[in-house]
């Protein structure tokens, strides 16, 4: 049995989506995992016939698209989990999420719960989600309808869009945005990096920066459609001084999901060897390697994304005046555009005072 990666490959219309899908089946291949791509319900829907304009309702199309979508996953995970290979990767060419820009919120809730499922159990069922934002935010002249029969959205649709998609992602524990700020080829180059450093192929040290602030005001954060309130649990494992093991639980809306997180340690430097979601009997059975020097961490995070950038914004219950934003880059000399209602007090990467694992020390 395979040792099984699911991702999604999402983003706005006239991303560059269909040559990314190619680029990662090559370089992926090369690299000896089993790539198999399940691919996008709306594109077989639309130019086979089925429109949802022509539907009874919206919703009904929506429906039927994401009942496609989720039965083709599953029947996709089955396959893969019973091959040969050492490793696999399945890609998504968009994830379920991504049907939540086409419905009202009261719509989306109503389908899926007639699936069977709910909104964060959709969203954390992929390990990570990379989106391409459209040509239609930063590289407009290249912006067209040609390339895809499904594709009908004018250029100012297609950039509002886009960001519905992120939106809807927010939350995610690993989402990745990937800009127009290179040329397309380069687009495509840091995608398939982003990837390699998530499936641990390429060697990274976090670039993650760090700062503190004033109190958020957190009925905006709450009110805001591209934020999205995750409550953490996480203890730190007993390692060695070159090695960061924790397990945290994350929870939105009555549903957790878990983690196990491996770091190498380098001085200031953080290297990830590995993150992986376990099952609920895993993370109770690893709660017996707690580091005991270290209480357990207890915070409110706000998932963040604005103007591209994905913040995370930490709340503990032990301060009162200030928080914790956090964000990791690509180059450590890449511009941070804070929302304007962030008060920034200073930077904070480099003090020890404020890593998770000092502050499980002073809790």
């Amino acid at each position: 049995m395979p040792a099984v990666t699911k991702i999604v490959i999402t983003g706005g219309p006239c991303a560059g989506k269909t040559t990314a899908l190619t680029s990662i089946q090559t370089a992926f291949s090369r690299l000896g995992y089993k790539v198999v791509t399940v691919p996008e319900p709306a594109t077989e829907f639309i130019s086979n016939g089925v429109t949802p304009w022509e539907c009874s309702t919206s919703e009904e199309y929506q429906w039927c698209q994401m009942k496609v979508q989720l039965t083709r996953e599953r029947a996709f995970e089955r396959a893969v989990a019973g091959m040969s290979d050492e490793k696999a990767l399945i890609v998504c060419d968009r994830g379920m999420l991504d049907n939540r820009c086409y419905m009202t919120e009261e719509e989306f809730q109503r389908v899926i719960a007639d699936l069977g499922s709910n909104e964060v159990e959709l969203r954390d069922s992929y390990d990570a989600v990379f989106h391409l934002v459209s040509v239609a935010k930063g590289a407009e002249e290249y912006y067209g309808t040609e390339s895809n029969g499904a594709r009908y959205e004018s250029l100012e649709e297609a950039a509002a869009l886009d960001d519905k998609f992120i939106e809807s992602w927010t939350g995610h524990p690993y989402l990745r945005v990937i800009d127009n700020s290179t040329d397309f080829e380069g687009k495509i180059r840091r995608l398939i990096k982003e990837i390699s450093y998530f499936m641990g192929e390429l060697v990274a040290f976090e670039i993650e920066r760090k700062f503190l602030i004033e109190y958020p005001d957190v009925a905006w954060l709450e009110s805001l459609p591209n934020c999205e309130r995750v409550d953490i649990e996480q203890y730190y494992l007993r390692s060695d001084e070159h090695r960061e093991l924790r397990i945290r639980k994350r929870g939105t809306r009555d549903w957790n999901t878990f983690y196990l997180t491996e770091k190498e340690i380098d001085g200031n430097k953080k290297h990830l060897i590995r993150r992986q979601r376990i099952s609920l009997r895993e993370y109770e059975n690893l709660l017996s390697q707690a580091d005991p020097s270290c209480r357990k961490i207890k915070k409110t995070r706000y998932c963040l994304t604005y103007e591209g950038q994905y913040f995370e914004i930490d709340v503990y219950p032990c301060w009162d005046d200030k928080a914790i934003i956090q964000i990791e880059m690509s180059g450590e000399n890449d511009p941070i555009n804070f929302p304007p209602e962030i008060k920034v007090i200073r930077e904070v990467t480099n003090d020890p005072h404020y890593r998770n694992s000092m502050i499980a020390t002073q809790l």
